[in-house]
């Protein structure tokens, strides 16, 4: 096993489990754009931080001179990505399903954007996976 294959998927696992139980757990009070607008903030201290331990020769804001559009499009992402997922708790979607739930389309959908903006191929184990997909999103809701 090549770990530096592996570690950043292990990250994104671990990650995760905390992001949606905190998502889920987030006051009933508190307004999901108030608790994004925190997170945010605590999370730039945090990675700021970071930063500054794992590039301590690094020029912070010299790397803003490489900086395009993407950073600010996924800055608006990651606001839909953290209120949508406090919405989706709210509305009722257990852990165990409503990721699963929204991840499944969200591959669907992946495969599809990696077609048309990336001119990725659609290989028959592709389709294969979305035909899985979509009988999982079945039984998972019924």
């Amino acid at each position: 096993m090549n770990w530096s294959m592996w570690w950043p998927i292990v990250l994104l696992v671990l990650s995760n489990v905390f992001y949606h139980i905190c998502s889920k757990q987030m006051p009933a009070g508190l307004h999901p754009l108030a608790a994004t607008s925190l997170t945010y903030l605590v999370g730039a201290v945090f990675a700021f931080v970071l930063y500054l331990i794992i590039n301590p020769k690094g020029s912070f804001f010299g790397e803003f001179r490489q900086v395009n559009w993407a950073p600010f499009v996924l800055a608006a992402a990651i606001v839909g990505l953290e209120a949508g997922a406090m919405y989706m708790y709210r509305a009722g979607w257990d852990i165990s399903v409503g990721q699963l739930v929204m991840s499944s389309i969200l591959a669907i959908v992946l495969i599809f954007v990696g077609l048309i903006a990336f001119h990725e191929q659609i290989s028959a184990s592709k389709l294969a996976g979305i035909a899985i997909c979509l009988v999982g999103l079945y039984f998972i809701n019924r």
